[in-house]
C-alpha cells in the first residue's frame, strides 16, 4: 500500500536529485517515517494473520539489498516475484526513491540506505506485533513464524539456535515450520522444539522406520468466532539441499496428497478457514495452490520474496513476507459462511529508526548477544564496494568469499553456494566479524580443496542450474546459482538440463575449460559427511584483514540468455 506521504517524498526526492546527491540524501532524511504511518491499517473482518519468515538469525536491524536479477521460467516467467528493479516498481505502482522502493528493490540502494537506515530488528518486530494484538484484539490475531529463523548469524550458530528461540518466545508465535533449523541435527532440533510454547508444524515429514508423521501436521485455532486450521509444510528438499546425515531418520517431500488429505480433514473437523504455513518457496506454492483445492491462504517462505500484494491463485491467497526480519505481513480477513468474503493486506517494512523497540525484547537481545559482544563488533577491514549476496548469479559478498577461497586455499577455481541469506554492508563501512558470519554461519563450514575435471565442473553447474531453472516448480529447490571464482561461463536458462551451460573459461589463463583436465577447486558447505578443512569464516576473515580495504569490480563472468 503506497501512502500519500510517499508520494510527497518523491516530489522532494526529485527536486533533491536536481540539486545533487548530498542534497538528495539530506532531503530524504528530513522526510522521516513514523511508527503510526507504518502500522496504520484500515481494519477488516474477523481474523488477522501476521507472518514473518526467513529471519536467519538476525536479532538486530540490518541492511539488506534486494536482488537485481530474479529470473522466472515456465509459467512464472515475468510474473511476481520474478520481476526486479524498475519493472517491480512499475508493476506495483511504487514511486522511485520512496521508502517502499528502498525496502523492496535494489534501486539506488546505497543512497537510500544512508537516508532510511536499517530495517528490522526483533525488538521492532515485537513492538509491531504487540501493538497490532492490542489494537485488533488478541482474540482475532494469529502470528506465524515461517521458519529459517534459528540459523544465519554468529550468535545463532554458536548457541545452536538458542538465542533465537529465547528471543522469539517473547513474541509468542502461534506456530512455526522450518528448514535450516534441521541443520542443527535431529537431537538438537527435538530439544529446541520441546522448549517451545507453540507447535512446530510439518505435515510433510515422516520417520523412515515406520513411515509415520514425525511432527504435528496441523493446529486448530478459534479466532474471531472462526475455526482456523493451520497446516505446516517444512522445506521439502532439506536432505538434498543440506546434509542428509544430519537428519537420517526423517524423509521429506512436497507430498501433495498429504497436503490434500490434511486440508480435507480440516474441513471435516469444522475449519472455516484453512491456512498453509509453508516453507516450500513461492513457485512451488503457486503450483500447489492451483492443484490442491480448499486452501484459503498460503503463507509462503524460503525464497525470500517480498511482495507488497497478496497474489491470488484460483481461490487461494499467497502471501510472501520477505526475509531477515525486514517485514511483517498483515492479512485481515472477512470470513463468512466457510469462505473469505473480503481481505485487506499490507507488507509492513520495519524501519528501525521509526519504530520504538520493545524494551523486553531489547533486553533479551542484549543478553543473547553478550557472550559474543567483543567479536561481533570487531573490525576486520573496510569496503569501498557495497557488499550484498542476493541475486540469481552474482553477489559481491560471494565474490569476496570466492576471492578468499582462491587465495587462502591456493586454488584455481572456487565454488560458493548460492545461499539467499546474508546481510549487506555499505561502502565506507567497516567489515566486522558479525558481517562475515552473517554470510557464512552454518554447522558444516569446512572449506575443502580437491581436484575436479572440467567435465565434473560442468555437471555441477548443470545440476544447480536445473534446481533453479527447471520449468516445473516441483523440481526447484530454491536458492540461487552456485557462485564461481576463477571460472566464467554462459548459461541459457531456457534450455533443458545438461544443455544450459557453455563457454566455460578459466579466467586467469583465459583458456577454455578442458573436459578431461583436472583443476584445483576450493569450496565450502559440502553436504558430504566427514569433509575436512578450515572454517570458511576464518578464511574470509584472514583475507579481509590482509586486504584491509576491499574494492570489488563488477562481476561480468556469467553471460545470461534465455530469461
Amino acid at each position: 500500500m503506497i501512502t500519500r506521504r510517499e508520494i510527497l517524498q518523491v516530489g522532494a526526492a526529485t527536486a533533491a536529485f536536481a540539486a545533487g546527491g548530498s542534497a538528495f540524501t539530506r532531503a530524504l532524511a528530513q522526510q522521516r517515517l513514523t511508527e503510526d504511518e507504518l502500522l496504520r491499517f484500515d481494519t477488516l473482518g474477523n481474523v488477522t494473520l501476521l507472518h514473518v519468515a526467513d529471519i536467519h538469525g538476525q536479532l538486530m536491524p540490518v541492511y539488506f539489498r534486494e536482488p537485481s536479477v530474479n529470473i522466472g521460467v515456465g509459467e512464472a516467467r515475468g510474473q511476481p516475484p520474478h520481476i526486479t528493479g524498475e519493472a517491480f516498481l512499475k508493476h506495483f505502482g511504487i514511486p522511485e526513491n520512496s521508502a517502499s522502493s528502498y525496502a523492496l528493490t535494489d534501486q539506488n540502494f546505497e543512497t537510500l540506505a544512508k537516508s532510511y537506515g536499517r530495517i528490522g530488528g526483533l525488538d521492532r518486530l515485537a513492538a509491531a506485533v504487540k501493538r497490532i494484538r492490542v489494537e485488533r484484539g488478541n482474540d482475532k490475531v494469529i502470528f506465524f513464524d515461517g521458519g529459517d529463523t534459528w540459523q544465519g548469524s554468529l550468535g545463532a550458530n554458536s548457541s545452536r539456535g538458542q538465542d533465537m528461540v529465547d528471543c522469539m518466545a517473547l513474541l509468542k508465535p502461534d506456530a512455526m515450520t522450518g528448514h535450516w533449523e534441521f541443520t542443527y541435527g535431529e537431537a538438537r532440533l527435538k530439544e529446541l522444539i520441546k522448549g517451545l510454547d507453540y507447535p512446530f508444524l510439518a505435515l510433510n515429514i515422516r520417520d523412515t522406520e515406520w513411515n509415520e508423521p514425525a511432527f504435528e501436521p496441523m493446529k486448530m485455532f478459534e479466532k474471531g468466532g472462526i475455526k482456523v486450521a493451520v497446516l505446516g509444510q517444512a522445506f521439502p528438499y532439506t536432505p538434498v539441499a543440506n546434509p542428509r546425515w544430519m537428519m537420517p531418520k526423517w524423509s521429506f517431500g512436497i507430498r501433495e496428497d498429504d497436503v490434500r488429505a490434511n486440508v480435507e480433514k480440516a474441513h471435516r473437523d469444522g475449519a472455516q478457514l484453512v491456512v498453509l504455513l509453508s516453507h516450500n518457496g513461492f513457485d512451488v506454492d503457486r503450483k500447489l495452490a492451483g492443484r490442491v483445492s480448499g486452501i484459503d491462504v498460503i503463507l509462503t517462505s524460503h525464497t525470500h520474496d517480498a511482495l507488497p500484494e497478496a497474489i491470488k491463485v484460483a481461490n487461494t491467497l499467497l502471501v510472501a513476507s520477505g526475509s531477515h526480519g525486514k517485514f511483517l505481513s498483515r492479512l485481515d480477513l472477512d470470513v463468512q459462511g466457510g469462505g473469505i468474503k473480503n481481505f485487506r493486506y499490507r507488507l509492513i517494512p520495519l524501519f528501525a529508526d521509526a519504530i520504538k523497540p520493545d524494551p523486553e525484547v531489547s533486553a533479551a537481545i542484549a543478553k543473547a548477544r553478550a557472550p559474543y559482544a567483543n567479536d561481533l563488533v570487531r573490525e576486520v577491514g573496510r569496503t569501498d564496494t557495497v557488499l550484498f549476496r542476493r541475486g540469481n548469479f552474482n553477489g559481491t559478498f560471494d565474490d569476496l568469499i570466492c576471492a578468499a577461497l582462491l587465495k587462502e586455499r591456493d586454488a584455481e577455481i572456487a565454488l560458493s553456494p548460492g545461499f539467499r541469506w546474508g546481510t549487506s554492508v555499505l561502502p565506507g563501512q567497516a567489515i566486522t566479524v558479525e558481517d562475515i558470519h552473517n554470510a557464512t554461519a552454518i554447522t558444516y563450514p569446512q572449506v575443502y580443496r580437491i581436484s575436479m575435471t572440467g567435465e565434473r565442473l560442468k555437471e555441477v553447474l548443470e545440476d544447480v542450474a536445473d534446481n533453479l531453472f527447471n520449468p516445473d516448480p516441483y523440481y526447484q529447490q530454491g536458492g540461487d546459482m552456485v557462485r564461481c571464482g576463477g571460472l566464467g561461463y554462459a548459461i541459457d536458462v531456457s534450455k533443458p538440463i545438461g544443455q544450459r551451460i557453455s563457454a566455460m573459461t578459466h579466467l586467469k589463463s583465459g583458456k577454455a575449460i578442458e573436459p578431461k583436465k583436472e583443476y584445483v577447486v576450493a569450496g565450502w558447505a559440502s553436504v558430504n559427511e566427514g569433509t575436512e578443512g578450515p572454517s570458511v569464516w576464518d578464511l574470509v576473515e584472514r583475507y579481509v584483514a590482509a586486504t584491509k580495504t576491499l574494492r570489488l569490480e563488477p562481476n561480468t563472468s556469467v553471460k545470461i540468455s534465455g530469461g
